[in-house]
């Protein structure tokens, strides 16, 4: 069957034309593009995130008490305003990676309270690293050294936020913890 098809998209039959193929190859493109785009829209909100029951009853929790869910401001982040970038092929590449984790959770490598705190320091320190090497690009689509009122920080804020600005210091070396709870770093006695 496979040979007789091949065959047939080889040497198409003269009642179809190239033009005819072509035309068919292009709708199902754009066919596809959109149904690929449009799942990368779906998986990329902070619903989908959390609909898998290790996210929504451990780490989205966190999220909902910390400042980038609920602050004077009214200004939200979402999960993939922190942990997905926003052009297209960086976005494709940690959508990739995201697949891992879909993979742990269906093997069930965390999905309880505990084997998801025993590994909490290993996806922390996973995501820290991202952050570290390209300098919290995600945080920097909202935060800005630029924009700061260091005149309205407090004088402890102003002391440390002045320098990172001079030296350009990522956000997360300083702001581990921020939306989700820190892991338990083991002591070296």
């Amino acid at each position: 069957m496979f040979k007789s098809i091949w065959r047939w998209l080889r040497k198409p039959s003269a009642s179809i034309s190239a033009g005819a193929i072509l035309i068919v190859g292009a709708i199902a493109g754009i066919i596809f593009w959109g149904g690929f785009n449009t799942a990368m829209e779906i998986t990329n909100t902070t619903e989908f995130c959390v609909s898998c029951h290790e996210m929504d009853q451990l780490v989205h929790q966190e999220y909902k008490a910390s400042p980038h869910y609920n602050n004077p401001s009214g200004v939200r982040a979402g999960c993939p305003d922190c942990h997905v970038p926003r052009d297209w092929g960086r976005k494709v590449v940690r959508k990739i990676k995201a697949s891992t984790e879909v993979y742990h959770a269906l093997l069930g490598t965390i999905d309880t309270p505990e084997k998801f705190e025993a590994q909490r320091l290993v996806m922390a320190e996973r995501v820290w690293k991202e952050m570290t090497d390209n300098n919290s690009r995600e945080c920097r689509n909202c935060h800005s050294y630029e924009s700061m009122a260091f005149h309205k920080q407090t004088p402890r804020s102003r002391e440390k936020m002045e320098p990172a600005m001079t030296e350009n210091k990522p956000c997360i070396e300083c702001h581990k913890g921020i939306a989700h709870k820190l892991p338990i770093v083991p002591r070296d006695d």
